[in-house]
């Protein structure tokens, strides 16, 4: 048996929850250290309809597995486990595999326990220049890696990331890589303080209402962001949809139409050029760490990390 954080309609810790068996080509990994973001506290309201242990953000230590030269090796996984047999499987698509499970989200137990198996292939070596608490960010810094995959940034687009938030502040470090010109806007000046340290424009969003952004970058959380990134994308412009909620507001998709806007749904990404930032510095991951709890203090660590201004909430072994 092995400790774990369990949702079953409420959040509750187990010391009692059964160590999860690795199948053929699985690993058994320890969790040394996982991350709360903001799916996860969108899941204990509902989102997914999800029913298991949460936690996709984790680094870990492979215990045992069926390639013994990953035993002992410290990893981050990739949280998609796809069939391989499916059309979408067999044109490259695997992360919309439709069989697939997803980790902590979608009929897969998830990181925020003892234990966790994937499959060895999305298992992803950690530099030993990177501690635990920045390889736990691998998942996220992907996922922002993923925008620069799916959109063009040139240094002559003007861009916008709305939100100040965990992803929000990865996102704007990742494509102020680009050499765009970027603008920021969030609603937390301290929090908007740790891109200006790096020379990253900000504003309040209420300060930003120009409509000339070639691309906008909704990273808010919010159920309204995609209506805000509308007001300030330019006709034929782009949106790229990172934001998942349990609900969303109505928003007029007339506009879409009338100014041509491109949307982009943007969801996981590359983990090697998220590794090679971290280990080269050209992210820094620490100023986003709040706070760390144990694992037996989990549903402690939830509510602190649901609260205003919070971002990002580490749970260690």
């Amino acid at each position: 048996m092995m400790r774990a954080l369990l949702f079953d309609n409420y959040l509750r810790y187990r010391t009692d929850y059964p160590v999860p068996e690795p199948g053929e080509n699985e690993a058994l990994i320890r969790v040394t250290c996982a991350g709360i973001c903001n799916t996860d506290l969108e899941i204990v309201k509902g989102y997914m309809n999800f029913r298991g242990v949460p936690g996709h953000e984790f680094v870990g230590v492979v215990e045992r597995c069926g390639n013994k030269a990953l035993e002992g090796k410290r990893v981050v996984g990739e949280i998609n486990l796809s069939c391989g047999n499916c059309p979408y499987c067999k044109s490259g698509l695997r992360n919309h595999c439709y069989n697939r499970s997803v980790l902590g989200i979608l009929g897969k137990d998830g990181a925020f326990a003892d234990y966790v198996t994937l499959p060895t292939g999305n298992l992803h070596l950690v530099p030993d220049s990177v501690p635990d608490e920045e390889a736990v960010f691998v998942e996220p810094l992907a996922a922002a890696f993923e925008i620069l995959e799916q959109v063009k940034i040139g240094t002559e687009d003007r861009v916008c990331v709305l939100g100040d938030g965990k992803l929000g502040l990865l996102a704007a470090q990742v494509v102020s890589l680009t050499g765009c010109a970027l603008v920021v806007g969030g609603r937390h000046k301290e929090k908007l303080s740790i891109l200006e340290r790096r020379g990253i424009e900000t504003r309040l969003s209420s300060d930003i209402t120009e409509r000339v952004f070639d691309c906008v970058i909704d990273c808010t959380g919010s159920p309204s962001g995609v209506g805000s990134a509308m007001k300030l994308v330019r006709p034929r412009g782009t949106i790229v949809l990172k934001t998942t909620v349990a609900k969303r507001d109505n928003i007029d998709m007339n506009v879409i139409v009338i100014d041509e806007i491109t949307l982009v749904g943007s969801r996981c990404g590359p983990f090697e050029p998220a590794i090679h930032a971290l280990k080269m510095k050209t992210v820094d991951v620490l100023p986003l760490i709040s706070r760390t709890f144990p694992l037996s203090k989990g549903v402690e660590a939830f509510n602190f990390a649901s609260g205003r201004g919070i971002l990002k909430v580490l749970l260690k072994a």
